[in-house]
Formats: structure tokens, C-alpha cells, sequence
């Protein structure tokens, strides 16, 4: 049997999602194709707009097999340690045989000679030296690889190239044995918010979403028809979108109340930064005022919304070195198929790592008060955390209760 891995975050599942778990299924002629899927927040730090289990539904509906969650402190981090995660989860289940990831440049050879630039001390300080410059991460990158002859100039340092490097180079330390497997991006460019293009960008797809509040013809025509049935669903019930919005009084009270200290021990934030986030916290009334004040080069909004998700979860930069040290130590599954029931019985098999399909199996809301925890358990309270902000971000006020990880179990959904 042949697996092949994805990590992804689905936000929502689209055709282009659809097209690369379709066409690697077909390239690693695999059996079995496996998501590890951010949950509530994302690798850029904007709130998913519906919930991870209807975002695992719709993907195990439309061609994926067994949906697993990235825990929260890898899916809310920087490209190369969201990658490090999912591949370490994956490397752990010990049933891996390729990795899938989109790019723009699907040329393996062209992405392992940018790989093997990241890890050349010369390229490191020229990477810096740019930053300090004032560089945006993606130029500064860009002219690093180029100078120490890596790539060329015309190598597109996009957010998905940009992660397709970083799979490569968590795949050679982490999991050798996991053959890579690009398929080249198609449709919209990552931040595009065109729609008229038949595989839209997600980002296109929440925009239209927010602006219309309801599924139009447009979006039906971008998403697989399960995806749009369950965001009908959701919309009419009160349970989506999830807006961020609503959690500006929280991030805004909590950044009045910390103390310096508090605030340096938030991973993300550097010596400086936190002055300039109290100021700007008591002299701004809303998370869109906040974000443009703090804005620099240095700290674009992907980071500065990163660390203001980590603010809210309550993560330290010690236990977040904790966890980088360990790795994920758990498989949460969120939905599968019958197929992805046989894959989850022979990870079970191996006992490489605990696998988790109802929370309370690891977890119970009693303990979960206490806060004593085993470093497992530690780890799978940041993703109820962020479950239950997730659920003050909705609608409806009947969607707003807490604990829905304790109540939610892992959805089955038979091959049809």
C-alpha cells in the first residue's frame, strides 16, 4: 500500500485542493492520501473561517482519506517550523511513503538547490543582512539564494515556493525516507481575490464569502459541491464565517494589562517590539488600527497577527522551545474514510505515536481546568484553546459555547 501526505490548511477545501490530492493519488499511484491540517488559527495567523472538522469533512468528501490535525504551536509559526511540524507528524505515523506539496515551480531539482541554499551559513547572513535592510523576507530571500548562485533570478519566492524549500529541508533531517512529490500550483496566485478563474485562490474565496455573506453562484463554481453544501449549512445555522473581529476587545485588554516582561516571553516578539505594541494597544479601537500601527518591514502582518494569536493561547516562548523539541506528539484525528479507517489501524499497528479520535480519550474538560499536564496533554490544551476563541468569533451566540472539543469526536464518513 502507498500513502501519500499532504499538509495543508483548507481554508476552506477548493477544487485546487481537490486537483493536487487527485493528481498525487495518481503520481505516487497510492492507496491512501493523508492530511495533517491546521485546526482554528492558521500559519499566517487569520482565524480559519469555518470549523476544522467541516473543513476535514469536506476534504475527506472530495478525495482525501484521513484528515489529522497540525497541532496549534506548529500550524501558528513561521514557514519553516509549520513545515518541520507536519513533516514530523507525518515521518511519525510511520506509513508515509511520498509528501505532495503545491508550487508555482514544481522543478525538484530547482527547489532542492534552493533547500540546500537555506542551510549555507553565507546565504544565512546575507538573508539577515537584508532583513535589516528593511527587506520584506521573500526579497531578502530571494537576493541570498541569487548571490551565493542557489537559483536564479527569475525563481519565484512565493508563500507556496517559499513552504515547498522548507518541506524539502524538513523531509532531508526529519524524514529521509519520504520521497517528495511537487505538483505545480494551477489557477490564482496565492493572494489573488479574483474569482473568475475556475481554480480560485482561497483567499479569493473568503473574501467573496465576507463580502456577500452567503454561497453565490461564483463560490459554487470555485468549491467541490460538498464544500459548498457544508458552508451553506454552517451560514445558515449562524456557525461561519469566523471573524477575528470579534476578538479585538480581548486582544486589545490583554495587551493593555500585560507587562513587558509578559509580553517578551510571547514567542514572535523581540526585544523592542513590546513598547511599541502597549502604545499603540491604548491608542487605537480596533485590531485593524492596531495591526497598521505596528507594522514595520521587519514585522509584516502575517508575523504580527502570528503573535497575536499566541497572545491569545496563552503560549510562551519556553514551552514553545518545549515543543519544537519534541515534535507533535500526537495524531488528532478529525475525519476519515474507510480507507483512512484501514491506514489509522496500521499506524494504531505501530504504536509510534498516540493517535487520538475523541479528545476526552487524552484529555477531560476536569483536567483540562487544573491545568497539570502531561506534555501531550499540555500541547493538546493550546488546540482546545483555540477552538473554544474560535467559537466566540461566530455569528450566532448559540455557536459561542465552550468545550466543543470535548463534545466533537472525529467524523466517519464511509466510501461510497
Amino acid at each position: 500500500m502507498q500513502t501519500v501526505g499532504i499538509i495543508a490548511e483548507y481554508n476552506p477545501f477548493h477544487k485546487g485542493h481537490a486537483y493536487q490530492a487527485q493528481h498525487a493519488r495518481q503520481l505516487a499511484q497510492a492507496d491512501t492520501v493523508i492530511a495533517v491540517m491546521s485546526g482554528h488559527f492558521t500559519q499566517r495567523g487569520e482565524i480559519a473561517i469555518i470549523d476544522k472538522w467541516r473543513r476535514a469533512e469536506a476534504a475527506v468528501k472530495s478525495g482525501v482519506d484521513l484528515v489529522l490535525e497540525l497541532p496549534a504551536v506548529f500550524a501558528v509559526r513561521s514557514a519553516q517550523y509549520f513545515a518541520v511540524g507536519g513533516i514530523r507528524l507525518l515521518s511519525r505515523l510511520g506509513i508515509v511513503d511520498y509528501l505532495s506539496f503545491g508550487a508555482e515551480n514544481s522543478d525538484l531539482d530547482c527547489l532542492s538547490a534552493a533547500a540546500a541554499g537555506l542551510d549555507d551559513p553565507q546565504v544565512g547572513e546575507k538573508l539577515k543582512l537584508g532583513l535589516s535592510r528593511g527587506k520584506n523576507y521573500a526579497a531578502a530571500l530571494a537576493d541570498a539564494l541569487v548571490a551565493g548562485g542557489y537559483t536564479a533570478r527569475d525563481f519565484i519566492i512565493s508563500p507556496n515556493n517559499i513552504l515547498a524549500v522548507e518541506y524539502l529541508r524538513a523531509l532531508a533531517r526529519y524524514a529521509p525516507a519520504i520521497r517528495p512529490l511537487p505538483v505545480r500550483r494551477i489557477g490564482s496566485g496565492f493572494h489573488d481575490k479574483d474569482l473568475s478563474d475556475g481554480f480560485a485562490s482561497a483567499t479569493a474565496i473568503r473574501h467573496q464569502l465576507l463580502l456577500s455573506g452567503s454561497v453565490t453562484p461564483a463560490l459554487h463554481a470555485a468549491l467541490p459541491t460538498a464544500t459548498a453544501a457544508i458552508l451553506e449549512s454552517l451560514l445558515d445555522a449562524g456557525a461561519a464565517p469566523a471573524q477575528i473581529s470579534k476578538l479585538e476587545n480581548i486582544i486589545l485588554a490583554k495587551l493593555r494589562s500585560l507587562s513587558d516582561k509578559e509580553l517578551l516571553a510571547t514567542p514572535e516578539i523581540s526585544e523592542g517590539l513590546e513598547n511599541r505594541i502597549k502604545l499603540a494597544a491604548r491608542n487605537v479601537g480596533n485590531l485593524p488600527e492596531l495591526l497598521e500601527v505596528i507594522k514595520t518591514k521587519r514585522y509584516p502582518y502575517s508575523r504580527l497577527q502570528r503573535l497575536l494569536v499566541h497572545l491569545l493561547l496563552g503560549t510562551q516562548r519556553e514551552q514553545i522551545s518545549a515543543f519544537d523539541a519534541s515534535g507533535p506528539l500526537y495524531a488528532r484525528v478529525l475525519a476519515l474514510n474507510s480507507h483512512g479507517r484501514a491506514a489509522l489501524r496500521k499506524i494504531n499497528d505501530l504504536d509510534s505515536i498516540s493517535v487520538i479520535t475523541k479528545t476526552t480519550s487524552a484529555l477531560n474538560s476536569r483536567n483540562y481546568h487544573t491545568k497539570e499536564f502531561s506534555p501531550l496533554q499540555s500541547m493538546l490544551a493550546v488546540d482546545i484553546t483555540a477552538t473554544d476563541l474560535f467559537c466566540l468569533s461566530l455569528p450566532s451566540t448559540a455557536q459561542r459555547k465552550g468545550g466543543l472539543d470535548f463534545r466533537q469526536s472525529a467524523i466517519f464518513l464511509p466510501n461510497h
